[in-house]
């Protein structure tokens, strides 16, 4: 009998997801597998929503942003009740192994199944790229292009208005998309969730810069690190500049994946049925210093990716 492999994508959606599902499916098909996507992430799971991939269903897709399998966030996977079920069916279904493609969520949950005798492989995907064990996840160097490239339009208009604009970025635990970004961008400030920022600094700043001819600036702001609006009032308040607040939202989880995103998600996905292949599970996929590594899943659970705080340094220095 053909042995079969599940295939979910859970949590957020990261553009590069149908990249890796396209490379799963077709490695798992050439090493002689059956591939079942399940579909709408866990919630599918529970209610029996599946589909079996074949060459022709994941054929066009490398290029488009967000998930053929759909996505969602699903509570009753930190339920034991949940998790039983989602055992069973997988046990109804014949799929030993499942490949998981998601963020920290889709990790926790791919730890509990490894605790129920499923061989499980978890790919990291996320636009914030907090997932300890892996240097990259799948999808964030396509939302670290798509929040530059908005922020180098925000910038024309800033510059044309002689304004201050606070631009929220995506990561409401994490800063490391909008460190990137700001650093990339030239963002005169960044602001983070790991590090306590001192706006009456930040004011005094802005009218040096403004004794100095400096007419506009850029503030790279997480979502994590409080309300946008009403840092941007006190900003306002504090100094002679107009201040605006652009949220960039969801843009930066969709659109079509970058080169870099999609051989990414194709090597990952690959490497997650060449693991199952040879006997391995229970491990995550990652890169490590420009390698493919794996890790167990327990311990990149068990610890916390950290923030490169030389780079907000490097951010401050360069923003006289």
């Amino acid at each position: 009998m053909t042995k079969k492999i599940g295939l979910i994508t859970s949590g957020g959606d990261a553009p590069g997801m149908n990249a890796a599902i396209r490379a799963v499916t077709r490695y798992g098909i050439y090493l002689g597998y059956k591939v079942i996507g399940i579909k709408r992430g866990f919630k599918g799971l529970l209610e029996d929503d599946f589909i079996e991939l074949n060459l022709r269903s994941v054929s066009g897709i490398i290029n488009k942003g967000g998930t053929i399998l759909h996505t969602g966030r699903c509570p009753e996977t930190k339920t034991r009740a949940g998790m039983n079920r989602a055992v069973s069916v997988l046990k109804e279904l014949g799929i030993e192994s499942l490949v998981i493609i998601g963020g920290d969520g889709s990790l926790a949950a791919g730890a509990e199944l490894t605790k129920r005798s499923i061989k499980v492989i978890n790919i990291p995907a996320s636009i914030d790229n907090d997932i300890y064990g892996t240097d990259e996840t799948i999808g964030y160097d396509t939302a670290l292009n798509t929040a530059i490239e908005a922020i180098d339009k925000i910038r024309d208009t800033a510059t044309s208005h002689d304004r201050v604009f606070v631009v929220e970025i995506m990561g409401r635990e994490h800063g490391f998309l909008t460190l990137d970004v700001g650093l990339a961008a030239g963002c005169e400030f960044i602001v983070v969730p790991e590090r306590k920022f001192n706006i009456q600094e930040m004011i005094s700043a802005l009218s040096n810069a403004a004794r100095k001819g400096k007419t506009s600036e850029i503030v790279a702001f997480a979502e994590g690190a409080g309300s946008a609006a009403d840092f941007a009032a006190k900003i306002q308040k504090g100094s002679s500049y107009e201040v605006r607040v652009s949220a960039l939202g969801y843009i930066q989880r969709g659109g079509n994946p970058t080169a870099r995103t999609r051989m990414l998600a194709t090597i990952f996905g690959k490497e997650a049925v060449e693991l199952l292949h040879k006997g391995k599970s229970n491990l995550l996929v990652g890169l490590t210093n420009g390698k493919i590594s794996t890790m167990p899943i327990e311990k990149a659970i068990k610890n916390e990716k950290q923030l490169d705080i030389s780079k907000l340094e490097l951010a401050k220095n360069l923003s006289l």
